[in-house]
C-alpha cells in the first residue's frame, strides 16, 4: 500500500512539474501554511530563479507561520519578498462581513499582480472548493491560477507531496486558517483581537498534546474550542484553572468576556446571511 501510494505522489508530482514547465515563470502567494508552502517548494525547485515567492504579513498571520516560512524561504535558496498587502487599512476588510476573505483577498492579489514575474499562484486545493470561498472570486479578477486544482489534488495529495519533498514537519501541520477566522462575523477585525487569539492558542498547545485549539471571539464570550477527546481528558479543576489563565489574558488585552469551552467545530465563528 505504501509502495503504491508513492508511486501515485510521484505522478502527481510530474503532472506538477509539466505544468510548471508550461509556465516557465511563476510567483507564488506563499501564507506560511502547507499547501502554499509545498507549492512554492515544488515550483523553485522546478524552475529556480524562475519561480519568485511573496509572503504577507498582517496581524491576521501567525508569526510562526512567518517564521516558518522565512527559514524555508533560506533553506531552498528562493527569491523571496515579504509584503504589506494592505487589508488592514482597508475598511471593507474591518468590518468583517460574510465575505471578508473577499477583501482580504482582493487586497493580496491586487498587491502582488503588478510585482509578480509570471503567473501569479495560489495554493488552493480540491478540497477548498467544497467550503465557502469568497476569495476564489478575488483569485478571478486577477488571472490567478491553481495548480493543484488544475492537477486534481487534494489536502491529502498535498500533504504526501510534502513529505515526499523532505518536509515531514510540514505534512503534518494542522489546518491554520487566517486569525481573523476566529472572529465572529460582522464584529470589527482588531489587530489586539488578533494577537490575544495567538497568544491564546499558543498557551493552550504548549500546555496540552493537542493540535487542534480554536480562540473564538464571540459578541457575548470568547471561546476555546478543543478536539472532544482533549476537552473530555480536561479535568474540571484544571478547566477552571485555565479559564482564569485566559481571562487574565484577555482583560490585559481590553476584553471583559466571560470564558467558556466547546468541541472544536470548523468555522463556527463564520455567520451567514441567515444567522446559522
Amino acid at each position: 500500500m505504501g509502495a503504491k501510494n508513492n508511486r501515485c505522489t510521484l505522478t502527481v508530482l510530474e503532472r506538477l512539474n509539466t505544468w510548471f514547465d508550461a509556465a516557465e515563470r511563476v510567483s507564488v502567494a506563499a501564507s506560511g501554511g502547507v499547501d502554499s508552502t509545498t507549492l512554492a517548494i515544488m515550483a523553485h525547485r522546478r524552475l529556480g530563479t524562475g519561480c519568485k515567492v511573496f509572503h504577507s504579513v498582517s496581524p491576521a498571520v501567525p508569526p510562526v507561520a512567518s517564521e516558518r516560512l522565512a527559514e524555508i524561504a533560506k533553506r531552498e535558496g528562493w527569491l523571496y519578498e515579504v509584503v504589506n498587502t494592505g487589508e488592514f487599512d482597508d475598511p471593507e476588510y474591518l468590518a468583517n462581513p460574510v465575505n471578508r476573505c473577499f477583501f482580504c483577498k482582493k487586497n493580496l492579489y491586487g498587491t502582488l499582480a503588478p510585482l509578480a514575474d509570471g503567473v501569479l499562484l495560489s495554493g488552493t486545493n480540491l478540497d477548498d472548493l467544497s467550503d465557502y470561498r469568497p476569495g476564489l472570486q478575488a483569485a478571478d479578477r486577477y488571472a490567478v491560477r491553481h495548480p493543484y486544482v488544475e492537477v486534481g489534488v487534494d489536502k491529502t495529495g498535498v500533504r504526501a507531496l510534502a513529505s515526499a519533498l523532505g518536509f515531514e514537519d510540514l505534512s503534518e501541520l494542522p489546518a491554520a486558517p487566517c486569525l481573523s477566522s476566529r472572529v465572529e462575523t460582522g464584529i470589527p477585525v482588531e489587530p489586539k483581537a488578533l494577537r490575544l487569539i495567538d497568544a491564546v492558542e499558543r498557551h493552550i498547545a504548549e500546555m496540552m498534546d493537542t493540535d487542534i485549539v480554536r480562540f473564538r471571539v464571540r459578541r457575548e464570550t470568547l471561546i476555546v474550542e478543543l478536539d472532544e477527546p482533549s476537552l473530555e481528558r480536561m479535568e474540571k479543576e484544571r478547566r477552571a484553572v485555565l479559564g482564569a489563565e485566559i481571562e487574565d489574558m484577555a482583560y490585559a488585552a481590553g476584553f471583559d468576556l466571560p470564558i467558556s469551552f466547546a468541541v472544536y467545530r470548523r468555522g463556527s465563528a463564520f455567520i451567514q446571511r441567515d444567522g446559522k
